[in-house]
């Protein structure tokens, strides 16, 4: 063919070029970068507080069950043992010093017991009896002074004593199955435990020391030893106070039981919890009480049911 033979046009009337000249694509513009949002006028806010931690003191004479018991509960995210103590003294000193929102109270402990120490304790904070003590009169007799709860040692788990040591700080009661069975056996019986001697002279430190000061008041520097309470104590000058005739008021006996729960120093919460009742009912006998002793509060209940009301010639009792 010769050379100056040109290609023949295409279907659309062009020539077609066997090698068209490349020519590159415009480049893509980019993006522009998105701009940084700018500052706040206003300085910011405080971060939020970290959550307050459930404060323990752990009362118990055995130091290997007070090595155990800070690594359990301080291993949790909201519990932190802030003392421990070795007898009831240390144990009420220390609960003056930290305040903590629940003490752990071992029952038998040399010097001032755990029975001795309860009823100034409760005083300052929420106690949980945590103790190998499963006597029945001991139960009984803890509960009657104020305690929140008693866990005996072997009868509950790890994650069940966490739960009691937070359920005792809102005021909601845990028994293990000894205590119980210890309460059931006297709600079935229907009376009164009789309130003989405890075991091996327990809470016979509560019998020679002067009454406690009021906790806003203590010193951490006071022993316990110096202390006595004040339930069911009373003085009339001129005379010891007579025995009271509480047949005249015509009570029941849940109502006796009751009334005898509430001159221990219990709480709506501690009586339902003792006697196996809802706070309502409590409330209800409380009502009926009140009436039939012709008193419009606690402690002027208290003071007819003990006998040391002032008498009235113009007012029946």
């Amino acid at each position: 063919m010769p050379d100056d033979v040109s290609p023949a046009p295409n279907r659309y009337g062009a020539a077609a070029h066997r090698h068209a000249p490349q020519h590159p694509s415009p480049p893509i513009p980019r993006s522009s970068a998105i701009p940084s949002p700018p500052p706040s006028p206003f300085a910011p806010g405080p971060a939020a507080p970290a959550p307050e931690r459930l404060r323990v003191v752990v009362a118990d004479d055995n130091p290997v069950v007070r090595a155990g018991l800070g690594v359990l509960l301080s291993g949790r995210a909201d519990i932190q043992v802030v003392a421990e103590a070795a007898d009831g003294r240390e144990a009420y000193e220390k609960t003056l010093e930290h305040r903590p929102d629940v003490v752990l109270l071992d029952v038998r402990m040399p010097g001032v017991d755990g029975i001795s120490a309860l009823p100034h304790l409760v005083g300052i904070a929420p106690v949980l009896m945590l103790t190998y003590s499963r006597e029945s009169e001991i139960v009984h007799e803890a509960l009657r002074l104020g305690a929140g709860g008693y866990l005996v040692h072997g009868e509950f788990t790890a994650n069940q004593l966490v739960q009691a040591v937070r359920d005792t700080k809102d005021g909601r009661a845990n028994f293990t199955v000894t205590a119980a069975d210890a309460l059931l056996a006297h709600m079935r019986h229907g009376t009164p435990p009789q309130r003989g001697p405890l075991p091996e002279g327990l809470g016979s430190a509560l019998a020679t020391a002067p009454a406690p000061p009021p906790p806003h008041t203590a010193e951490p520097s006071e022993s316990l030893s110096q202390l006595q309470p004040v339930v069911g104590q009373s003085s009339v000058s001129g005379g010891s106070v007579p025995t009271p005739n509480r047949q005249q008021y015509g009570l029941s006996s849940r109502e006796v039981e009751v009334m005898d729960l509430i001159a221990s120093g219990m709480s709506n919460q501690q009586i339902a919890a003792t006697c196996f009742i809802s706070e309502k009912t409590v409330k209800n006998h409380i009502n009926r009480i009140f009436t039939k002793l012709h008193s419009a509060t606690r402690s002027e209940a208290i003071a007819h049911w003990l006998g040391t009301a002032p008498r009235n010639p113009g007012r029946q009792p």
